[in-house]
C-alpha cells in the first residue's frame, strides 16, 4: 500500500465520522425542538436521525451529551457575523441600524425562539450548558458592540460612561415588541414593517443619549 493512500484513510474515516454525527445532531435538534428535552428520548432520535439506536450510542453516550453539542452547534452560528464591526468606521447610526435589522432578521426566527425556549427549560437542571449558551451568543454579541461603542468613544463621536452597559441596553431595545412576543408564541416572526418601526426607534433613543455633541 502506498503512502499516499494510507494518509487518506484515517482523513476518509474521518470525515465519515463527522458526516455521521451531524446526521445524528440534525436528528436531535428536530427532536429536541418539537418534543423538548424531557419528552425526547433516544429511540425518537435514532428514528429521526435514520441511524440504528446502536449507532447513535458509539457517539454519544447519552441524551445530555446529545444536547450538549445542540448547544455548541447554537452557539456556533450565533448571529453569523452579525456583530463584526470596523473601529473606524464612525457613522454610528447606519452602522447601528445595519446591526439592528440584520439581528432582528437572525433572532426572530421560528426556529430560533424554538432553541431558545429548550435551554432557558433546561438551564435550571443544566447550569453550565446555559452560561455556555449565554457567553458564547449574547454574551459575544454584546462584547463585539461594546467594543465597537467604545472605538467610538475614543474618537469623539460617542460619550458613554458604561459601554458594557450601553450595548445590552441596545440590544435590548432592538428586541422591543418583537422577540418576547415570539418566544410566548404570542405571535409566529416579526413582519418587516415591525421591525422597520422598532429599530430605527431604539437607535435614535441610543444616539440622544450618547451622541457627542459636536459630532
Amino acid at each position: 500500500m502506498s503512502e499516499l493512500a494510507i494518509l487518506e484513510r484515517p482523513a476518509a474515516a474521518s470525515d465519515e465520522d463527522s458526516a455521521k454525527r451531524r446526521q445524528i445532531v440534525s436528528g436531535a435538534r428536530a427532536v429536541f425542538l418539537s418534543q423538548g428535552f424531557d419528552a425526547a428520548s433516544m429511540n425518537d432520535i435514532a428514528r429521526a436521525a435514520g441511524v440504528s439506536k446502536g449507532t447513535l450510542y458509539v457517539y454519544f453516550k447519552d441524551k445530555e451529551q446529545l444536547f450538549e453539542a445542540i448547544v455548541e452547534q447554537e452557539c456556533e452560528t450565533q448571529a453569523e457575523g452579525i456583530f463584526d464591526f470596523d473601529p473606524d468606521d464612525h457613522d454610528v447610526e447606519a452602522v447601528l441600524t445595519r446591526l439592528g435589522f440584520g439581528y432582528i432578521r437572525f433572532l426572530c426566527r421560528p426556529e430560533k425562539a424554538s432553541a431558545i425556549r429548550v435551554v432557558i427549560a433546561i438551564a435550571e437542571r443544566m447550569p453550565e450548558l446555559g452560561r455556555r449558551f449565554y457567553e458564547r451568543g449574547p454574551g459575544k454579541g454584546i462584547a463585539k458592540l461594546t467594543a465597537y461603542i467604545k472605538a467610538q468613544v475614543d474618537a469623539g463621536v460617542l460619550v458613554v460612561e458604561d459601554c458594557e452597559v450601553a450595548a445590552a441596553q441596545l440590544i435590548e431595545a432592538y428586541q422591543a415588541m418583537l422577540f418576547k412576543s415570539m418566544v410566548f408564541n404570542f405571535v409566529r416572526e416579526p413582519s418587516e414593517e415591525q421591525i422597520a418601526r422598532v429599530v430605527p426607534t431604539a437607535v435614535k433613543v441610543f444616539l440622544a443619549a450618547y451622541r457627542a455633541p459636536n459630532a
